[in-house]
């Protein structure tokens, strides 16, 4: 198997990059491994932090890199959170404090509707100059009140119209069948496979 770092410490996104990347025969490290330090974030878009974040654990480490950026974006906000959504509400994280912002900030607003993103970069090195990047989104709304005890984030905030449940309230397996990493994920493991 080929090992690939992943710029992140997520333990759960480790989890499910190395389910879908071994299909393809990588095996995926976290750069914690590495004692490889958060880049920085300071672009205003998904693909442009994604990419320093590749291109940061690729130059540390000396591997190929995966990094994501992802977050949710609120049609009513202008797009808000966006790239700021793990910090929405300032520092420390929190995502209780970050659902609470949008909660308010979407007060007296009938548009509800929001939708998650995430962008994956996969870098051969940290000059490579072809990068592979992928895309995902899932669209749903927000809702007041917080419902279901499974995911993170604002998952329980996230209304899934189809399915009339939050992203909290369904299984670890619909939410990857569905999500925008999950969309990413297999996108990326399709564009692996013919880069062969």
């Amino acid at each position: 198997m080929k090992k690939i770092v992943l710029a992140s410490g997520n333990p759960g996104k480790l989890r499910e990059f190395a389910e879908m990347l071994a299909t393809v025969d990588f095996e995926v490290i976290p750069q914690s491994q590495f004692n490889v330090p958060e880049a920085d974030e300071p672009h205003f878009t998904f693909v442009e932090n994604a990419l320093a974040k590749a291109r940061h654990a690729a130059r540390l480490t000396g591997m190929p890199a995966l990094a994501d950026d992802s977050g949710i974006c609120v049609e009513a906000l202008g797009g808000e959170p966006g790239v700021h959504s793990a910090r929405y509400a300032g520092e420390p994280k929190s995502d209780e404090r970050n659902n609470q912002k949008v909660i308010a900030d979407l007060q007296g607003k009938t548009d509800r509707r929001a939708h998650y993103v995430a962008v994956l970069v996969f870098v051969r090195h940290a000059d490579d100059p072809q990068p592979l990047i992928v895309e995902g989104e899932w669209h749903g709304e927000i809702v007041d009140v917080p419902r279901g005890a499974n995911g993170f984030g604002y998952d329980p905030y996230f209304l899934v119209p189809d399915l009339g449940r939050t992203a909290a309230e369904i299984t670890s397996e619909e939410k990857h069948a569905r999500s925008h990493r999950g969309k990413a994920l297999r996108e990326l493991v399709e564009k692996l496979k013919s880069r062969r």
